[in-house]
């Protein structure tokens, strides 16, 4: 106990001799871009680390973060099984591959260990997004053998909730499994994962297994005009559609923030995975429905569904800033015909969330980044509280501006695997 409150203390003096230097005299790393965020994007990073060395500080040997509730200075937590237990690994990595340090690559191949023990785990419909941001990551800054082998692993496990009458993953085991089949347009985040196993084994049937979940969510999630349903069950047996459905969105009819953004992010990688440009048309449809719609605030952060009746007095979601953010600076890097409208936009999402009103206070927030995130508004779970999503992909949108304006010849590139 004594030496926890040491290194406490330690980081506490810390981040008052950072506070005191200023953030505002970060290194110029760009020659493009928006210049608040180029010229400090390395102190960016810096602010970043330590707030997860803050973080990591707090949190229990066996558990991962999940949210921190400001009211009673309380962290809480999730076992390895939870559906946002990748994201706190896949960051740490991330931040040790910008910033070199040790303290974060120490932490970072710790939390490994946690995950490992999913990789069999069937009953575990977010198998894909949890391995893949954690061990994918790790695989790509460091490769090592037993990463791989739990990633194909997880790939296998993954695929024994696949339907071929469907052709999806099934999202949500229900006590009807052998009459309902739910597909969530969340688990697009999967789908890497399958990509990544076909890479790695040379077997096409997770790339085909990828490329069907996706066209069965674009014909029964998409809707019209492009916006967005949450869920949608099927027939187990048939495949035929039994009924649609937004449990996080406000109601049915309504277009849910975060569901858009991952809509956009998923089709994006679709795209860069099987230079499909029908993925492309996709994505960018997606896109234009994002930046095109009404409530959409001038700073680019969404209110938590595009359709909430209080509107403007309503939640924010930092997290589906974050994703959009990053979605947009990869679609940016695709599109012919709009990539500078894209690539302003992710630009824009990312200036928001980098600053004071979205970014917290060094030492504040619990050692989480961002603050306002949206969880699940209808229950009023996890509401304007920092989320461990929303902190990956804001470091992911960070680093992919940084290699965009440093004029970097392929952004795709940097998604290659190693």
């Amino acid at each position: 106990m004594i030496r926890k409150l040491i290194k406490r203390n330690l980081l506490q003096l810390l981040l008052f001799l950072l506070a005191i230097g200023g953030c505002s005299t970060g290194k110029q790393v760009a020659t493009k871009g928006n210049k608040s965020l180029t010229e400090t994007i390395e102190q960016r990073f810096k602010h970043a680390s330590t707030q997860y060395k803050l973080l990591m500080e707090e949190l229990p040997e066996d558990k991962l973060p999940k949210t921190y509730v400001k009211a009673n200075n309380f962290l809480e937590t999730s076992g390895s099984d939870w559906w946002t237990s990748g994201f706190y690994p896949g960051t740490l990595w991330a931040l040790f591959e910008e910033t070199n340090d040790s303290v974060l690559l120490k932490e970072a191949r710790r939390t490994l260990k946690l995950l490992a023990k999913q990789q069999t785990n069937d009953k575990l419909a977010d198998l894909g997004a949890i391995m893949y941001n954690s061990f994918g990551t790790a695989m790509k800054i460091d490769p090592q053998v037993s990463y791989q082998k739990t990633l194909v692993a997880s790939a296998k496990t993954l695929m024994k909730r696949y339907n071929a009458k469907v052709k999806a993953i099934r999202s949500w085991d229900t006590r009807q499994n052998d009459k309902e089949f739910v597909v969530v347009i969340d688990h697009l985040m999967n789908l890497e994962l399958l990509f990544w196993a076909t890479h790695a084994t040379g077997d096409s049937a997770y790339y085909k297994a990828a490329c069907n979940e996706a066209e069965t969510i674009w014909k029964n999630h998409i809707r019209p005009d492009y916006s967005t349903c949450q869920i949608v069950t099927f027939d187990t047996k048939t495949g035929k559609v039994k009924h649609k459905r937004n449990a996080q969105g406000y109601n049915d009819e309504s277009c849910w923030a975060r569901g858009q953004a991952w809509a956009l992010y998923g089709f994006t990688v679709l795209y860069r995975e099987t230079s499909n440009p029908t993925y492309l048309n996709y994505a960018e449809h997606i896109a234009e429905y994002i930046l095109n719609e009404p409530n959409l605030p001038k700073d680019k952060v969404p209110y938590w569904d595009f359709n909430a009746p209080d509107i403007p007095n309503t939640y924010r979601d930092a997290s589906a800033a974050a994703i959009m953010s990053a979605a947009f600076l990869e679609l940016s890097g695709y599109s012919t015909n709009n990539g500078k409208t894209y690539f302003k936009a992710g630009e824009a999402m990312l200036e928001t969330l980098a600053s004071p009103e979205y970014t917290a206070l060094l030492g504040a927030n619990g050692g989480f980044i961002l603050m306002h995130g949206a969880g699940y508004i209808p229950v009023m779970a996890e509401v304007d509280v920092p989320l461990p999503y929303a902190d990956y992909y804001y470091i992911q949108a960070l680093k992919r501006y940084k290699m965009l304006t440093m004029n970097s010849s392929n952004l795709n590139a940097s998604f290659r695997y190693p």
